[in-house]
């Protein structure tokens, strides 16, 4: 899954921009130094495949938790505030943050949409207006030097990032005005207001909780001092000697592998957290040079978790060691969807009919069987809309009001009618429609090595030929596909709107519909359409600061509409936004549908490491019960 994940961890970054619109997902990061009792240090080798250095850095097998497809090469820091961090495996903000290392407030579970108290106690606690949202902090948190965590902490992160203009700094500081800790247990975050006296965006306070990094106030300053108080310096410290609250740190770092070591003081062991330790004394991710060579460890029971794309999960399960969160198809629990956009300043794609007439002829059941290997809940199962199929988001439409917008697919006749009434027609017998004297002619792109994208396309392709309408597949490299999708250098193009997250599926609808993009010549962050329609966008200012669910149900269901209606692009598939798989050689007991942590709450299928998923640690077992 090389090239897979790479792909996701571009989808991430773009995430982390759709900032400056309001909309957007935000990548912090910052970090702690580590005091004598338990000093956090990298123990850093070269990685030589000999057999000595494999003993000197080697952990027992039955204390330690492997993983793939997470880290694809060695760590080069363990700064949540770099702008060019690869420490995926430690360092990793988004929706459902990877909290073994650093925590957030919050954890996110996309299986109710809902945040859980991480560093934080209790719920966040918005005044009678929404403009200050109100979070006590825990008081059993404890850094990882043994230091208390604060509200000065927390308050204190917020500042330096939007001191430096980290990612995250600059993305939040548009909607957060301050972050102020009134005593040591107690933070409020002040929204930014708009014209009207509300918060420019609720839901967008609300997301800096599960997504951004606390770092120790001490830290953050010997850093700031060490760095000469300079921005590029301090974003490009390496923070080897961090501090952080979380239950394991660094414990190996090299060109073949990467270890964390559970902290056995981690103050998650009281009983306001987990009450206890996580069960593996060590994570390890060892650096597989591409998919094929982590997939062999996998098979071999080399590897427990794991986040690679496997193309035929199913014949591996009939061993019996093998698992996926679902027992039978799809197997995993999709959140995310691969999208075809269409530019509507070509002529062609500028007419709604003929961009509906290609969407309805699509085999869909085709690509989620041969792209997808079955992994995908089929547009029969969970009707298309603007929503991904978790229940959470599922909830929020009024379903039998928009079955007569929706189509499954593969409805070549129903396509060839719309054309033929609409007197879009091949008029010179060459197998070709034509619109306003031009052959409908278009390119469906997306990077080259994607295979299972690549595949969808070549879909796309064959229904256009079968209505009458040449769309010839062009797979780039990577580099040239994202200038031509940020340029709108395209005729249709696949990419991914936000996923699962907590201010979902706003950010995911705003992304797809939002004319404020329409304003910037150059961006990689969403409506690559170009669509504009004035009711989408008043339905989008109205939504972040709605709290009756009654109404919400009715904006995103009219939302849905325009989309269904328009066509300004339509979801090719549900994708899985992590890949979950376990072999249960080693370890045993890993979450599965409707496993529930000790405090009852559904455990998702973030691979034991992100957002709620990571309650899944605490609740493992070894298969020989030593």
């Amino acid at each position: 899954m090389n090239k897979r994940l790479k792909k996701f961890c571009v989808i991430l970054a773009v995430a982390t921009m759709i900032t400056s619109l309001g909309t957007g997902c935000a990548k912090s990061k910052t970090k702690d130094d580590s005091s004598k009792p338990n000093k956090t240090t990298v123990n850093k080798t070269k990685g030589k495949t000999t057999k000595k250095t494999d003993d000197k850095n080697s952990t027992p097998r039955n204390e330690t938790l492997y993983f793939n497809g997470q880290q694809w090469g060695a760590v080069n820091d363990w700064n949540p505030m770099s702008s060019n961090s690869n420490n995926a495996m430690g360092v990793t903000q988004k929706d459902s943050s990877r909290t073994l290392i650093y925590e957030t407030l919050y954890m996110y579970n996309m299986l109710d949409g809902k945040m859980y108290p991480l560093l934080a106690d209790g719920d966040p606690v918005w005044n009678s207006n929404r403009t200050q949202l109100t979070v006590k902090i825990n008081k059993d948190a404890k850094w990882s030097d043994g230091t208390p965590v604060t509200a000065q902490d927390v308050a204190y992160t917020f500042d330096t990032n939007v001191k430096y203009k980290s990612a995250g700094g600059s993305d939040y500081a548009q909607y957060i005005k301050s972050v102020k800790a009134t005593d040591d247990s107690t933070v409020v975050f002040t929204a930014v207001l708009n014209s009207k006296g509300q918060a420019k965006n609720p839901l967008k306070v609300e997301e800096y909780l599960p997504r951004q990094y606390v770092m120790q106030k001490a830290y953050l300053q010997k850093v700031e001092e060490r760095d000469n108080h300079n921005a590029n310096k301090i974003k490009t410290d390496k923070m080897e000697d961090l501090v952080a609250s979380g239950p394991y740190k660094p414990y190996i770092a090299n060109d073949q592998k990467v270890v964390f070591q559970r902290d056995d003081n981690y103050w998650g062991k009281a009983s306001s957290m987990w009450g206890k330790l996580p069960v593996p004394k060590y994570i390890a991710h060892n650096i597989f040079k591409d998919n094929a060579a982590g997939d062999t460890a996998f098979k071999n029971g080399e590897v427990d978790v794991s986040q690679q794309f496997i193309s035929d999960v199913q014949s591996m399960m009939s061993g019996g060691k093998v698992s996926t969160y679902l027992p039978e198809s799809p197997y995993y629990v999709a959140a995310t969807m691969p999208t075809a956009w269409y530019n509507l300043k070509k002529t062609g794609l500028n007419n709604v009919t003929i961009r509906k007439a290609i969407a309805m002829a699509v085999d869909y059941d085709q690509i989620i069987k041969t792209a997808m290997s079955g992994y995908s809940p089929s547009f029969k199962d969970v009707p298309r809309s603007l929503m991904n199929p978790t229940n959470a988001e599922q909830s929020l439409l009024d379903k039998s009001s928009l079955k007569k917008y929706q189509w499954t697919g593969n409805d070549i006749a129903g396509a060839k009618k719309l054309l033929d009434k609409a007197g879009i027609k091949d008029t010179n017998g060459d197998g070709i429609r034509e619109y306003k004297g031009k052959k409908l002619s278009f390119k469906a792109e997306c990077p080259q090595g994607w295979s299972d994208w690549n595949a969808s396309l070549e879909i796309v392709a064959a229904a256009g030929k079968k209505i009458g309408i040449d769309i010839q597949t062009y797979f780039p490299d990577a580099n040239t596909f994202y200038d031509d999708l940020s340029n709108k250098h395209f005729d249709i193009a696949m990419w991914s709107p936000s996923g699962a997250g907590i201010s979902n599926p706003w950010t995911r609808a705003f992304g797809i519909l939002s004319s404020s993009y329409n304003k910037m010549k150059t961006q990689m962050i969403g409506n690559f359409s170009g669509f504009a329609d004035k009711r989408a966008d008043q339905l989008l200012e109205l939504i972040p600061h709605e709290t009756d669910q009654a109404k919400l149900k009715s904006y995103y269901t009219e939302l849905t509409k325009i989309y269904l209606t328009q066509v300004p692009s339509f979801s090719l598939m549900y994708r899985p936004e992590v890949f979950y798989t376990v072999n249960e050689s080693i370890w045993t007991n890993f979450p599965q549908q409707g496993s529930k942590s000790d405090k009852g709450v559904e455990i998702p299928p973030y691979d034991l490491t992100d957002g709620y998923g990571i309650a899944g640690l605490y609740s493992l077992k070894l298969v020989n019960g030593k």
